[in-house]
Parts: C-alpha cells; structure tokens; sequence
C-alpha cells in the first residue's frame, strides 16, 4: 500500500512539473489579438493621441499609409525582472518536489534526486533570453459614426494582447462589436 501511495504521489508530481514546463515556455509566447475599438474624439485628434501614446512607450512609426488611414508601429518587449525571477521561483519549487518524490521512491540517491534544483535558474534565463523581441502594433482608422449630433472614430488595432488591453484603458476606448 505505501509503494502505491509513493507512486501516485511521484506521477502527480510529474505531471505538474510537465505543467510547469509548459508554464514556463508559455511565458515568452507572443498573444497576437486584433480589436475594434471606438472613441469620442474626433479622427484627428485620435491619431495625435495615439501617435503620442506609442511614442511615449517607445515605439517609432514604420509604415504610414495616409489612403488606407493605416500606420504601423514598431517597439521591443522587454523582459520583466518580476517574471524571471518568479519563473525561477516556481521551477525552484517545482524541482524540489520532484526531488522529494524521487528520494522517497529512491532514497539512497536522495543527494542527486535533490541536486535537480540547480536547474531551476535555467527558466528565467530561458524567459529573458526570448521575452524580448519586437513588437509590431497596426492601427487603421476606419471610419467615423454619426449618432445624431454626436461623432465617434472606430480604429482597428492588431497588437499584442497586453498592449491592446493598456490602450484600450489608458486613452478610454470602448471596444466595438464589427458586423460582419
């Protein structure tokens, strides 16, 4: 009976640490989302806003389509210290559980089984080496609506999920269900 509860104890553990691993390779995977979002302002006066707003979080113009009301916009994600040092926390964490599952199955090798720790920084040097990269934001206007005195801009943004979501609270855009 202790050699069944052992076992199971050492497959729960492996499979959380498997969820771990996809966790931690989750962590630098791109979220690409693309929304409609309205605005009170005028179209002008929504472009300079937005305009201000990339430049301040440092992201430079590189295509501008005046025909089409399109500019795209191009700025690097840089690593979080935060998420790498919390990645290396939980692979901390998630080792040594694995290690104690393992010496109790095994404990004349509980020595090894616990030296699996050392590996543990290797997460966050795996989020900071491919969580920076550039970032690509696409912004078209397209089109205003007239409800009655009162005018509204719908732009379309394609950018990553976490940006569109700052943008969106920060210059008070609503999002905008599109009819298809």
């Amino acid at each position: 009976m202790e050699k069944a509860v052992l076992f199971t104890a050492f497959l729960l553990t492996v499979l959380s640490v498997i969820g771990l691993m996809f966790f931690i390779k989750a962590s630098v995977k791109e979220r690409i989302e693309q929304a409609h979002l309205i605005s009170q302002e005028n179209a002008d006066s929504l472009l300079i806003t937005v305009k201000k707003y990339f430049s301040d979080r440092s992201y430079q113009i590189t295509a501008a389509d005046p025909s089409q009301n399109k500019l795209t916009f191009i700025g690097t994600v840089r690593p979080s210290w935060f998420m790498a040092i919390f990645l290396t926390c939980l692979a901390i964490i998630g080792f040594l559980c694995l290690g104690l599952s393992l010496s109790m199955l095994r404990p004349d090798n509980s020595l090894l089984f616990f030296s699996l720790v050392l590996l543990s920084p290797g997460a966050g040097i795996f989020y900071w080496q491919r969580a920076e990269r550039p970032e690509k934001i696409s912004l078209q206007l397209d089109g205003i609506l007239a409800q009655g005195e009162e005018t509204k801009s719908l732009i379309t943004v394609i950018g990553h999920r976490d940006e569109l979501i700052n943008l969106t609270t920060t210059l008070n855009l609503k999002p905008y269900e599109v009819e298809n």
